[in-house]
């Protein structure tokens, strides 16, 4: 296993993530994974994976976990559905969550992902108190199955996402550093970020954005790798200075596509390939 492998958030059939066949013909060695819908969740379906995967040297890093009637429509509407913060859907996305992180362990993957969403600002109130409460659930059902878990950055502050895994206080709770979120939801520049939250970064995605006219209340604009705000060559830069040497997950938000995939993920491996051989030395 060398430094910095390429990868790519792949799709079985969920979510935005390239067809496993583009990574392939991309010669992509490792792909994080969205989480397949429950009904193919199975053993069967497991091993299937696995052969494919063998058969095309590819190398599974991270399962993610995703719940029906989340929205990305804008940033209220992600504070009011996505992940584990919602109260009204906490219990039953945390029995998803560990039946995602069982599936997980038949693919033989040692870490699950998610964006857990906007945790509350106040840290005394009972709805915080309940986020790091089911946070230790899933670390405990990731931990029981040889697993750490990763959340994504995108919806905290560095300072607010330090604070929160402080009070969760649980050793296999990690971070899946996204620099492009940052700047989507407008919490904070990414290195600066990066940065920060250093010793709790155990995966990444290489994405890019622009700034929205205003940060926080609107969406930023994801843009193809290197043609953001995030400076692709001062990320690796700093994944360097802070001793990151795991795979670097291109995501892309774009339909599944083949052609397009191909087009605009080949370009991302091409800026990665070249930039990790400048930063070699």
């Amino acid at each position: 296993m060398s430094d910095w492998e390429i990868g790519v958030f792949a799709s079985i059939d969920a979510g935005l993530g390239v067809h496993l066949d583009v990574a392939r013909e991309l010669g992509v060695p490792t792909i994080q994974l969205h989480a397949p819908h429950a009904e193919t969740r199975t053993a069967e379906k497991a091993q299937e994976f696995l052969d494919k995967l063998a058969e095309y040297e590819i190398r599974l890093t991270a399962v993610f976990g995703g719940f029906s009637g989340e929205s990305y429509q804008d940033i209220p509407t992600v504070e009011e559905t996505v992940g584990l913060v919602p109260p009204e859907t906490r219990a039953v996305r945390l029995e998803e969550m560990k039946e995602i992180s069982d599936f997980a362990k038949l693919l033989q993957c040692d870490v699950v992902a998610l964006h857990l969403g906007f945790v509350p600002h106040s840290v005394e109130g009972s709805d915080y108190q309940g986020v790091v409460e089911v946070t230790r659930q899933l670390c405990d059902h990731a931990r029981a199955n040889g697993q750490s878990l990763h959340l994504e950055t995108g919806q905290e502050t560095a300072d607010s996402l330090l604070q929160f895994i402080q009070d969760v206080d649980q050793d296999n709770l990690f971070v899946n550093f996204d620099p492009a979120n940052m700047i989507l939801y407008g919490t904070g520049e990414p290195i600066e970020a990066l940065e920060k939250i250093a010793d709790h970064v155990k995966s990444v995605h290489c994405k890019d954005a622009k700034w929205a006219d205003q940060p926080g209340k609107e969406w930023g604009e994801e843009t193809p790798l290197g043609d953001g705000q995030v400076d692709m060559r001062r990320y690796l830069s700093t994944l360097k200075s802070i001793g990151y040497r795991g795979p670097l997950t291109i995501e892309r938000e774009i339909p599944q596509e083949p052609d397009r995939q191909k087009n605009e993920i080949g370009h991302a491996v091409e800026l990665l390939t070249r930039l990790r051989g400048e930063l070699a030395s």
